[in-house]
């Protein structure tokens, strides 16, 4: 049977949905898309009216990325006497940093930056090479302006939603590590093994309900692996 010239081209673009949907870790958008970045547009604009208001002191340490950092509200309290800035902004991807550092990076002139971000770019199907390339570049955006602040990279950790990722997150932290521990300026938080049981596996009472995002009791696992890393408090 011939097939007319409109059912020819959507029986081809069918096949061409079904075969990129076929393949893990990928979507129509893909990772070559280009990035939206004005999705995050309401959250940056909501830190600078935060700014205008009451400023952070300068040369502060600044902990930016996505959820893991969203959603640690106890920051201040947990590392007294840095002056610390939080900037999270959840279910963004390691070049969304890059992207608004000039506004939410820069004007802060912290001393360190801890990120935590690559889970998210991993799971919308960008390889573990692609996010190492988007971590150096996020290096190189920041030493433009920052040459002495030490970035502080604190590694992606396995979960109960997105364990399908695990290999994937730990080439990652492998091409990340690789190239921190040999450059000067660059420290790397080991948070793999974290959440893993005596199996290897994730537990999940260290998660919130949906698997992916810790609870307060994962989060004091966190703190312990920071900690170390942070300068010392400053007297008042």
């Amino acid at each position: 049977m011939q097939l007319h010239q409109p059912v020819r081209k959507y029986v081809w673009l069918m096949a061409l949905v079904l075969l990129v949907l076929s393949r893990p870790g990928q979507s129509l958008a893909g990772p070559g898309a280009k990035h939206d970045f004005t999705q995050w547009e309401n959250e940056i604009s909501a830190f600078e009216r935060m700014d205008g208001t009451n400023p952070p002191p300068k040369g502060g340490v600044l902990f930016i990325g996505s959820s893991t950092i969203r959603f640690w509200k106890s920051l201040p309290q947990d590392f007294p006497g840095r002056n610390v800035i939080n900037r999270g902004f959840g279910g963004s991807e390691l070049e969304d940093s890059t992207h608004f550092a000039d506004r939410i990076i820069f004007p802060y002139e912290p001393s360190m930056v801890f990120i935590r971000a690559g889970g998210n770019d991993l799971w919308a199907g960008k390889t573990p090479a692609r996010v190492f390339a988007d971590f150096k570049d996020f290096v190189a955006k920041v030493r433009t302006r920052l040459p002495r602040t030490v970035i502080v990279y604190i590694a992606w950790n396995p979960s109960v939603a997105r364990w399908k990722e695990v290999d994937q997150e730990k080439e990652m932290n492998r091409l990340i590590e690789g190239y921190v521990r040999q450059a000067p300026g660059l420290k790397y938080v080991d948070a793999w093994s974290i959440p893993l049981d005596s199996a290897g596996k994730p537990r999940p009472e260290l998660f919130r309900a949906d698997g992916l995002h810790f609870n307060a009791v994962g989060y004091q696992e966190l703190i312990r692996r920071v900690r170390p890393f942070l300068p010392a408090p400053v007297a008042k």
